[in-house]
């Protein structure tokens, strides 16, 4: 039975997991007499750590690339109840280019799940024999789910599942540095198991790519706009400064220019700025120290655009570089031909990245593109940026999860959001969404009244999952 909402709530931090807080609340009565619902964020836009920019020297709108599967339920819920369900480009092939020039492209094909992939697969000339048979012998391990526990390291996996050196190199590796963003040392078996399950064996639904086609902030502003038509009351550029616990119960939220009083509190910020508040309320130093588990890891984009085309296909795995993927957010926005190529290029787990010069690692990319894109050697370059997240995501670090803190937390009133809390997803958008819906169905009660329902398994998968 659904619960209703009957209280005030302010949501600190505008990013997807307060985003669809507020939206999941605003379902249940926000606007109405005795209801309100209020989000401060400190930026200029919704949307948090998915965002774009109008670049001052470059002229352009940048953002680091991210995508959505299939499987990210909750996320393509929120679009397309926002009504931009076509602001998202679905693809249900994937392209992993070698530098000698191979093309490997894993599609579904006729055969069921979880074999859908099989026949592309054993065609790939990126893998031999061998490497194939290792590869289908380690994804047995994940056909009927993945691990409940999270303490062992994906290396160790690797090396239990005797592995071979190319298939770690043109498979497993650019999957799960690409989606969980670090190396094999600081991913657990878990979670790359949860990515593996969804994104190969589940279903083909589940495993198709999609890419937002339009810059990150323009993407989300009808989830902003949706959220305002419910009567959610958004303020931008209003950073929180202080939280206190009133007598009663009740919550006081201090801005800059106001202050809310609010019967309950969403914080909706990163693992750091949520330590420091819990650190500042009463007994909140025992909690505030299990976030000092949380690694927070970095990504790196090189944004290039040439005076034409330069490519023929929309996004890429790119094999034995520095670059995981590549993006041709051109062709991906289906830009005019006139207008030349836009390329994002991602380099993941970028932490050498981090101590280097702008224009090493632009040289070292131009390098890279030309490997695989010959036309770009002829083409001219008109101009370029580099884009250093240092704090994109956060590490899936074997054990982690005893310290991921649930929604509710020990003050009455006070719940988490974050793609870092608990929600059985790695740093990713969905993760971040699913944290805003379990946020507010612990507002009213009910944890999982807000969550969608996840794709269901096709093919033979039925009888497998457990």
């Amino acid at each position: 039975m659904n619960s209703t909402l009957q209280r005030n709530v302010v949501i600190v931090g505008g990013g997807l997991a307060g985003t669809a807080a507020a939206l999941a609340l605003s379902d249940n009565g926000a606007g109405t007499s005795g209801n309100s619902i209020t989000v401060l964020d400190r930026r200029p836009t919704l949307g948090g750590r998915a965002y774009s920019y109008e670049h001052p020297a470059l002229e352009e709108t940048i953002d680091s690339q991210h995508v959505v599967l299939g499987c990210c339920t909750n996320l393509v819920y929120l679009i397309e109840q926002a009504g931009a369900a076509d602001s998202i480009r679905w693809y249900d092939e994937l392209f992993f280019l070698e530098p000698n020039g191979n093309r490997s492209r894993l599609k579904p094909g006729a055969l069921p799940a979880p074999s859908h992939q099989a026949l592309s697969f054993l065609r790939a000339p990126m893998l031999g024999l061998g490497d194939k048979l290792g590869i289908a012998r380690g994804l047995m391990e994940f056909l009927r789910g993945y691990p409940a526990s999270d303490a062992e390291s994906f290396r160790t996996w690797l090396q239990r599942t005797r592995q071979t050196d190319r298939a770690i190199r043109h498979f497993w590796e650019p999957v799960v540095i690409g989606a969980l963003n670090d190396g094999f040392d600081n991913c657990s078996t878990r979670y790359a198991g949860k990515v593996f399950h969804e994104s190969f064996l589940r279903s083909p639904q589940a495993g198709r790519l999609g890419i937002p086609a339009l810059p990150l902030s323009e993407w989300l502003v009808p989830l902003t706009d949706l959220a305002r038509s419910r009567g959610v009351e958004v303020r931008m550029k209003s950073g929180m400064t202080a939280l206190e616990q009133l007598p009663g119960g009740r919550w006081l939220v201090g801005t800059e220019g106001a202050a809310f009083e609010a019967d309950s509190v969403i914080l909706a910020v990163d693992f750091k700025q949520t330590q420091a508040l819990l650190q500042g309320l009463p007994d909140g130093s025992a909690a505030a120290a299990d976030f000092d588990h949380f690694v927070p890891a970095p990504i790196t984009t090189v944004h290039l655009w040439y005076d034409r085309e330069v490519v023929d296909v929309d996004h890429a795995v790119l094999l034995d570089t520095r670059i995981q993927w590549m993006f041709a957010k051109s062709r991906i926005r289906k830009w005019s031909t006139y207008r030349g190529t836009y390329l994002e290029l991602v380099i993941s787990a970028s932490w050498p990245e981090l101590k280097m010069s702008r224009e090493s690692i632009l040289r070292a990319a131009l390098e890279e593109v030309a490997m695989f894109f010959p036309a770009v050697k002829s083409a001219k370059l008109v101009k370029s940026g580099v884009l250093k997240e240092a704090r994109a995501t956060f590490s899936v670090t074997p054990g982690l999860d005893r310290y991921r803190p649930s929604q509710s937390t020990q003050w009455p009133g006070l719940f988490l959001a974050g793609d870092w809390t608990r929600t059985d997803w790695p740093s990713t958008m969905e993760g971040a969404v699913r944290s805003g819906r379990l946020a507010a169905g612990a507002v009213v009660g009910n944890a999982r009244q807000f969550l969608a329902l996840e794709l269901p398994p096709t093919g033979l998968m039925p009888l497998l999952i457990r």
